[in-house]
């Protein structure tokens, strides 16, 4: 479907065309008339797409004149990006030369006449002749007008109720029976000794019936959870990697790195056996799949209450074949048009259900013709992914805005990335994307959808892997406007050789299966970089993360329309100074460069940079302080160090104005006055994660008051900030920021070391924590109502440890309604507790504490159903008689150095028990 991205693409050419630099350019370069001609064109040619959208499906002259069609706009995007580029070029050189801004209003911009050259002027023209063939060729093809030829906003998202890609357990129809029969077997299974082998049970079945959502059902089922010690999530790709698998499948239940895979493989080869009972899954019913349907189309289980949708609705269901992807992905489709039974009645008899190409399901076309040029621009795009790719949301966006696809038509009061946000939630909510399991943070694309994106993507976009890279035709390569590889341990100069033909290609991203930040250890050929890049001059995105590199070339500034490079992960220990001639760089990714020293001296140049990530590269705090006046630059860093005996460099700070995310500032002990922190302006950084540490040496210069008052001088923003840690503060109290309910968002506190503190912050002020952590607060003498504040119950709180609390005797009152898991470690004198009922209490973890509190704690926690304690003091056989009595819903128990236990009762069906020694 060429049609995909040109009505976006023509929108931003009609927006670079009408431009007052453009202009300029044309006129000082006597073009004007061209451009003109240019204009017209395109408006007729405009005017037609939506008419070649529909007749595409059946034409193949249309579809290739679409083709056609859109590799010319590439064409024309490119010259005029050139052109606007070099405008900027020569605006930055006179700036450079000292020219006065009163001198330079009376030289015109592009008074160089760049664009005279003899192949320019071909270009210009071919253009021109190019256009007029396509204007002329759309009458004889009959393509008819059928709108206003004037471009338009695609940009609108239907005004749809966003729909969660989780699988919710409520949601699933038809599949009760399928998952209680592999419940029952697995739980057989798996109480089989530890030295018998272990089972594999598969569940096969067609793309798209459900396969993955059953085996997360199962997953995430209590008795799975309660039965199984050891569980791991892990996505096998179509590039199987079994040293990659078992690593990731360790690393998952281990939570630890693991440095001899090969002896591990050996050990689990000798104990695994393929259970020859496949449970095969079929397609849905036709009434659970008509209710799947509904669910997603209404919002309801049937269609009692639209009987006018209904003959359609089956009609949509049976061409679905039963198949859940297909349901949803459609349902969700007209969840938008639930009144319009005309558009239901367009779906139902599509000639898109009569296609048969390359195994895609006809449903999840519909579902992609349905969506707006710029949605099938950005969900094409995708297909450079590998399947089982886990990608970062934010990344995609920055990716997406370095391509040119997130252009805004007219002026508005939303930023790209906000319109970026916008589509990927459009696409989420649609089936295009989904969650990633275990981490919602990432996502990821079905196998289909994947596929689809692929069948999609045509001529422009290639994903280089073992089997295209067989199947390529070095005559495409020409073609080519998008690519991505796949990372190996060694790539070679000859895996790229032939694209050195591929002048027009704007991608060059390396991917790897699985997450990025895992990756480490690949290398690049040096050829890649000095002689291979320099022929491809239209970059716009240039992904080289995770390889060994060393250097950085110098021929990286000829590469003049880059948006987007990404380093991170690399050896590079400087930057060229070239890097500050590509003035159109929007994102500069550093992360993980550990020895990266320094950034090139003209850096405060690229103004049109706007996202720069140093996380994990420690050595570049005192660089960044220079480049802080940068309009517009959002940084994203992970420490800065005070380094100075003053500790002055802290009100540098207020320089980085667009500082963001997370941010840990080491050494605040070296500050010596409050002032330097109140310049830092930290209440205007729009920060998620902030980390505050001091030195954790309390020696006689420091002052109680001074470091009270510099923390106080660090409020963050109260509107963004998500988690907070404070690390070996010298204070006795907290700042009345520490614990303001004003901070709306905050859900994670780490409270550490602060060993002069005699009470802690009112913390249950804060309506949305959810985990607290409180460690080596060794003065702190009694926990009480100082940690509410003005009211007495953590709304929120679900998690709650204490450790290392050698002071701490009491603990008196409060409310935690949501608390589900508790830590006490190593809190020797606390003997006090006095609580009120914890009902949602149901794992504690005590380790060298006094029986006393134990059994205070158990009396108002009946629903603990896991129960760890170690080191207990004075739990004798009578006392534990009485703990006893209240661990009524306890199924995991676990003791160990207690040893004055001589028994343990058995009372329940699964228990652990670790010898005392």
């Amino acid at each position: 479907m060429a049609e995909l991205v040109l009505s976006a693409l023509l929108t931003v050419l009609f927006e670079k065309l009408a431009s007052t630099a453009l202009k300029r350019i044309a006129r000082n370069n006597g073009i004007d008339a061209e451009i003109k001609k240019w204009q017209r064109s395109l408006i007729q040619i405009h005017g037609v797409l939506a008419d070649a959208s529909r007749k595409e499906v059946t034409s193949t002259p249309v579809k290739r004149w679409l083709n056609d069609l859109q590799h010319l706009a590439y064409d024309i995007d490119d010259v005029l990006d050139g052109w606007l580029t070099e405008a900027m070029q020569h605006e930055s050189t006179h700036e450079s030369e000292g020219i006065s801004n009163k001198v330079r209003k009376l030289i015109p911009t592009c008074c160089t006449n760049f664009s005279r050259n003899t192949s320019m002027h071909d270009k210009l023209y071919s253009i021109t002749a190019k256009l007029k063939d396509l204007v002329e060729e759309k009458a004889a093809l009959g393509l008819s007008l059928t709108e206003d030829s004037r471009p338009r906003n695609n940009n609108n998202i239907n005004n749809r109720r966003f729909q969660s890609s989780v699988v919710d357990p409520s949601s699933i129809v038809g599949r009760q029976a399928q998952k209680e029969a592999l419940l029952q077997q697995l739980l057989l299974l798996g109480d089989e000794p530890c030295d018998q082998k272990f089972s594999i049970v598969p569940i096969v079945g067609m793309g798209g019936v459900g396969k993955t959502t059953l085996a997360r059902l199962l997953y995430d089922d209590q008795h799975v959870k309660d039965h199984f010690e050891l569980k791991a999530w892990v996505c096998v790709s179509d590039e199987f990697d079994s040293f990659r698998i078992s690593k990731e499948i360790f690393q998952s239940m281990a939570n630890k790195e693991v440095s001899d895979f090969n002896r591990l493989q050996e050990a689990l080869r000798d104990h695994l056996v393929y259970n020859p009972q496949n449970k095969q899954l079929h397609s849905l019913s036709d009434d659970d799949a008509l209710s799947l349907f509904a669910r997603h189309a209404l919002g309801v289980n049937n269609f009692d209450s639209h009987l006018s949708l209904k003959p359609y609705a089956e009609g949509i269901v049976k061409k679905c074949g039963g198949l859940p992807l297909a349901l949803i992905a459609l349902g969700r489709l007209l969840r938008a048009k639930k009144d319009d039974v005309d558009h239901w009645k367009e779906v139902s008899n599509s000639e898109i259900w009569k296609l048969k190409e390359g195994g895609i399901l006809p449903a999840l076309r519909l579902s992609y013709h349905d969506l707006s040029a710029t949605l099938k621009q950005l969900f094409a795009y995708c297909s450079l992914f590998p399947k089982d790719f886990l990608f970062d949301k934010e990344e995609l966006v920055l990716l997406w805005k370095a391509e040119g696809f997130l252009h805004q038509p007219t002026p508005s009061g939303s930023t790209e990335e906000h319109l970026g946000h916008r589509f990927f939630d459009e696409l989420l909510s649609r089936s295009f994307f989904q969650h990633a399991p275990d981490n919602e943070s990432l996502f990821l694309m079905h196998d289909l959808m994947n596929d689809l994106a692929t069948s999609v993507a045509n001529e422009f976009f290639l994903r280089l892997d073992n089997e295209s890279e067989k199947n390529i035709r070095k005559e495409m390569l020409e073609k080519y406007r998008h690519m991505s590889f796949v990372r190996e341990e060694f790539v070679a100069y000859k895996k790229f050789e032939a694209f050195e033909r591929a002048k027009s290609l704007r991608t060059f991203l390396a991917k790897s299966v699985g997450t990025e930040e895992s990756q480490r250890g690949f290398f690049l050929s040096n050829k890649i970089l000095t002689d291979l890049f320099p022929r491809l001059p239209l970059l716009r995105v240039l992904s080289l993360s995770g390889f060994y590199i060393n250097d950085v070339p110098e021929s990286i500034g000829t590469l003049r329309h880059l948006r987007y490079l990404n380093l991170s992960r690399t050896a590079i220990k400087h930057l060229p100074e070239t890097v500050c001639k590509l003035y159109n760089l929007q994102t500069l990714i550093l992360c993980g460069c550990n020895e990266l020293t320094e950034l090139p001296n003209n850096f405060q140049t690229l103004e049109n940079l706007q996202h720069l990530d140093v996380r994990d590269s420690p050595l570049l705090f005192q660089m960044l302080l220079g480049i802080g006046e940068l309009k517009g630059l959002h940084i994203t860093l992970s420490k800065i160090i005070i380094g100075s005996e003053s500790g002055s460099e802290v009100a540098k700070i207020k320089d980085l104005k667009n500082l963001c995310g997370k941010v840990s500032i080491v050494g605040l002990e070296k500050v010596q006055n409050a002032i330097h922190a109140h310049k830092a302006n930290f209440s205007e950084k729009r920060l998620s994660k902030l980390a505050l540490e001091w030195s954790d040496e309390l020696y006689d210069s420091r002052n109680e008051m001074l470091e009270k008052e510099v923390l106080n001088e660090l409020k963050p923003c109260d509107g963004t900030l998500i988690e907070l840690k404070i690390k070996s503060y010298g204070g006795l109290e907290f700042p009345n920021w520490v614990g303001d309910p004003l901070f709306l968002h905050l859900k994670h506190v780490v409270i550490s070391d602060c060993k002069r503190c005699t009470s802690l912050p009112p913390l249950a002020q804060l309506p949305s924590l959810k985990e607290l952590f409180i460690q080596g607060l060794s003065e702190v003498e009694v926990v009480g109502f100082e940690l509410f504040g003005a009211v007495r119950t953590f709304p929120s709180l679900e998690i709650l440890s204490f450790a290392e609390m050698r002071g701490w005797k009491k603990w008196l009152g409060g409310v935690f309604p949501c608390l589900q898991h508790l830590i006490i470690n190593n809190c020797p004198n606390l003997v006090a507790v006095t609580l009120e009922a914890l009902p949602s209490l149901n794992a504690l973890n005590m380790f060298n504490c006094d029986s006393g509190v134990l059994r205070s704690l158990v009396e108002v926690a009946p629903a603990v159903t896991k129960l760890d304690i170690n080191g207990i003091s004075g739990l004798n056989n009578v006392v534990w008689r009485g703990v006893m009595a209240y661990l009524g819903a306890v199924e995991e128990l676990e003791i160990s150095h207690c040893k004055e236990i001589s028994y343990l009762e058995r009372k329940r069906r699964r228990t652990i028990v670790i010898p005392t020694s």
